[in-house]
């Protein structure tokens, strides 16, 4: 059974429902509404940059990008697209990350297709989440204690838990625990723990370990057309050193939520070596 048979379970009503309470809410707190509509949606911003985590402008450790001997190109971004190979000179890297990005890199440059979580339906997890998709949008749904935020590629869902402290004792899963509270009016900040070492740091397959903590900033612009994306990762078991990222989302109205399905129909159909699609004996809820 798929892991996302019951994905719709999540009231659609909420669409409407969430954006009249992010609006109150917002008037008597003044945070930001990132779902003014339920129709609003967002997706990374072409004119920022590509679907990558990117170094912070202001300078010091940044997140894994490609070797320069091999640039990353997206497919939308000119007529001689690429697969990643990661740059392994990074000093934020502990040397046991090498070996097994290396081997990837290889495979790449061998014309072997590489894993991309988005493609073998896979939860991508955090901060990888930031930097998901260039065309898949984002929306936003703002309940009473919390905001849940989907990804509609695969789909990917995410709980940000407000103003709570961090559970006891978590038991590693694909997201962590996510709990978030606002600032300045204008952003919302979200603090990670607790996620499993199945998935990886970024796309250029950087692996992590249980003890990765994440926080983000989510801050909504003065004209609510853009979301920067500020990162910040430590992770000992993994990194050298913390390290920042950025990205940036731009608004799209008028983009309902679609049900986009991943596993049906993604099998290896041309006997690539493509890792096996994701799924579950037994439903998560």
């Amino acid at each position: 059974m798929s892991r996302f048979s019951a994905i719709w379970a999540v009231p659609l009503a909420v669409c409407m429902a969430g954006a009249a309470v992010a609006a109150d809410t917002a008037t008597a707190q003044k945070i930001p509404v990132f779902s003014p509509g339920p129709n609003t949606g967002w997706v990374l911003d072409h004119a920022f940059g590509v679907d990558d985590l990117l170094p912070d402008p202001s300078g010091g450790p940044g997140p894994v990008v490609f070797d320069k001997a091999h640039p990353y190109i997206p497919n939308n971004f000119g007529p001689h697209s690429t697969y990643r190979v990661a740059d392994l000179n990074n000093p934020i890297l502990q040397d046991w990350l090498k070996p097994p990005m290396k081997k990837a890199n290889d495979e790449v440059l061998a014309g072997k297709v590489p894993y991309r979580a988005r493609e073998r339906c896979f939860p991508v997890g955090v901060p990888g989440f930031d930097a998901y998709s260039l065309v898949e949008p984002y929306f936003f749904y703002p309940l009473k204690n919390e905001i849940v935020v989907i990804n509609q590629g695969g789909p990917e869902i995410r709980h940000i838990y407000m103003n709570v402290p961090h559970s006891k004792n978590l038991k590693p899963s694909w997201y962590g625990e996510s709990v978030g509270h606002y600032e300045n009016g204008d952003t919302l900040v979200i603090d990670t723990i607790g996620q499993n070492d199945k998935t990886f740091t970024d796309n250029y397959r950087t692996p992590h370990t249980t003890q990765i903590h994440v926080i983000e900033r989510w801050k909504l612009s003065a004209d609510a057309k853009t979301i920067d994306v500020s990162v910040y990762v430590e992770d000992t078991g993994a990194f050298k050193m913390p390290w920042r990222a950025v990205q940036r989302w731009k608004r799209v109205d008028d983009a309902p939520i679609l049900q986009v399905p991943c596993n049906e129909n993604n099998d290896d159909h041309f006997s690539q070596g493509l890792v096996p699609l994701a799924k579950a004996d037994t439903p998560d809820f």
